[in-house]
């Protein structure tokens, strides 16, 4: 008579077990989220695994061993906090075709060429089709080792025997651990295999770059608890119908999660935008915008970014009015548009409403308030924002505008940019005074200031005062 298996149901979104199905998750009340996941080994009962960790007091942990790697590529070790930090588990993730591969292929060449060893972990492609892509981005052969394979205990004795200093495994959801019997991209197998280089990344300092699938959702494929067990989850934006790429820090225990890195698709791979604001601007639409538009000066990280924000206001033809947001939060535009109905008088609760940010971005700081209900104002008037104006500044629940952080930064960036006016809250104190980002030297940035909605957008606006 065979033992019985046992088995539990694991939430692939939030990683939080069950002894039974249902159809609704009791920790984070996902739906159809619970996986069954078969114990094929439990823990001895009693005694100990091995010897007592050993420990010592945090003053005394050396640090010179954890060194960074630079990648070679100056706008990705930026996002990473100043380079790649040895035993580090690193995840990347985006849609297909947006040029995960090609990114972490051009860091492996450019890793050997620096002297270091690095082993290129192959669980979709064989050595033949990456070497035919190398080629193609005039990446080197040399010094980058490629182990093609799906077993976990295989790829691990691979790492043990090269001892690299950096791997790449593309992509996780391939691996698999022959010890499980479920299928490879379960719960249990991504969990086990990135366990399993978890470990040996710890053990022996060598830093990991796992490639992730994701949902149709936009998340990562597999368990919640890949996301909580690795040091930093890169996430690409936008699609493949552009040629630009933004890669953004969700998650980063050895640097910033407000940090995001620019890319430009080309035929030789990707390539880092140092000027990511004008890379998304265009000089004629600054210089005479058309109604419904406005520029606005956020901050991703320590970074200024000038984007642009376009907003139509219409008629609508049915009884609900729509509300559409791309790249903005729908709850933030239905606060922006009560306020600007309450506070300045603009009749928008019978009209359909959509809002774009130009460039596929996604922008959550409070900033950019301003420059949506301008884009707004501007578009329900039918009258176009005065030509070289930016806008920034917080919208409260009562009208005011309140200022923001790091202004010297955004009215620096927009007056390299060719920009001549600043609608902005009201400071107090002068943003000019002992500011080091060059703003004011030249004197062709105008500063105007406001203390309401209603008064930035009579001033933003062509006709206004």
């Amino acid at each position: 008579m065979t033992a019985r298996t046992r088995s539990r149901f694991v939430c692939a979104a939030c990683g939080g077990t069950t002894l039974r199905w249902a159809g609704r998750c009791p920790e984070c009340g996902e739906w159809n989220s619970l996986v069954e996941e078969v114990l094929e080994r439990a823990a001895a009962a009693g005694g100990r695994s091995g010897p007592a960790a050993p420990s010592r007091p945090l003053a005394q942990v050396d640090t010179s061993e954890t060194a960074r790697i630079s990648t070679g590529t100056p706008e990705l070790d930026r996002l990473l906090g100043g380079g790649v930090v040895p035993g580090g588990l690193y995840l990347l993730g985006g849609e297909p075709g947006i040029g995960k591969s090609t990114l972490l292929l051009q860091a492996a060449g450019r890793l050997a060429a620096g002297g270091h060893r690095v082993l290129y972990l192959a669980g979709e492609e064989s050595p033949g089709q990456i070497k035919l892509r190398a080629a193609r981005l005039s990446v080197p052969g040399e010094g980058v080792l490629v182990a093609a394979g799906t077993a976990l205990d295989a790829l691990l004795a691979s790492c043990e025997e090269i001892e690299p200093e950096v791997v790449i495994c593309d992509s996780i959801q391939t691996v698999y651990d022959p010890a499980l019997s479920s299928a490879p991209g379960s719960v249990s197998q991504v969990r086990a295999a990135a366990g399993g280089l978890q470990r040996f990344c710890k053990a022996t300092g060598a830093a990991a770059f796992l490639v992730g699938h994701v949902t149709k959702g936009g998340g990562i494929a597999g368990p919640k608890t890949l996301e909580h067990l690795v040091d930093a989850v890169l996430l690409f934006e936008g699609d493949a119908h552009h040629d630009y790429r933004v890669l953004r820090a969700q998650k980063n225990r050895y640097g910033s999660t407000r940090e995001i890195a620019v890319f430009r698709m080309s035929g030789s791979g990707l390539e880092a935008v140092d000027n990511p604001s004008a890379f998304f601007l265009d000089p004629a639409r600054s210089a005479r915008p058309s109604p419904g538009s406005a520029h606005v000066a956020c901050i991703e990280g320590t970074r200024p970014l000038l984007i642009e924000i376009q907003a139509l206001v219409a008629a609508s033809p049915y009884g609900t009015p729509q509300r559409v947001a791309g790249g903005f939060d729908s709850r933030r535009l239905a606060l922006l548009l009560a306020v600007l109905e309450k506070r300045a008088g603009f009749a928008l609760g019978a009209r359909d409403v959509f809002i774009n940010v130009v460039g596929g971005l996604t922008l959550s700081e409070p900033a950019v308030d301003l420059g949506v209900t301008v884009a707004l104002a501007s578009s329900h008037a039918d009258r176009p924002v005065k030509p070289g104006t930016v806008v920034f500044g917080e919208v409260g629940l009562t009208g005011e505008l309140r200022p923001v952080r790091m202004t010297a930064s955004r009215l620096g960036e927009a007056e390299r940019l060719g920009f001549s006016r600043a609608v902005i809250a009201a400071q107090g104190t002068d943003p000019r005074a002992g500011n080091a980002h060059g703003f004011g030297n030249g004197g062709r940035l105008t500063l105007v200031e406001a203390e309401s909605v209603a008064e930035a957008v009579s001033l933003a606006l062509e006709g206004g005062s």
